[in-house]
């Protein structure tokens, strides 16, 4: 499923510390929004990732599930429109 992230963080140490993060788990489509295709299991380990890094006082990040039906629906402007990664790679 399409799990799209934003967040807002005040402290440069932290953004920087959650964007690498998030690289590791989705793509970047604009400075502070990820769109990352994950399972329901994966997305648990990486919220648990994520809430390890952040300052709950501070920073706001927000995670929406976007079903497969929304996502064919998606129309972007400028941008690519949301894809899955390939299953397999060749090298």
């Amino acid at each position: 499923m399409l799990v799209l992230i934003v967040y807002d963080i005040p402290d440069n140490r932290r953004r920087y510390r959650l964007s690498k993060l998030l690289e590791g788990h989705g793509r970047r489509v604009q400075e502070s929004v990820f769109e990352c295709f994950l399972s329901q299991a994966e997305m648990e380990r990486l919220y648990q990732q994520m809430a390890g890094r952040l300052n709950h006082a501070e920073d706001n990040v927000r995670i929406y599930w976007i079903p497969p039906k929304a996502v064919a629906k998606t129309k972007t402007i400028g941008s690519a429109r949301p894809e899955p990664p390939p299953s397999s790679y060749i090298f």
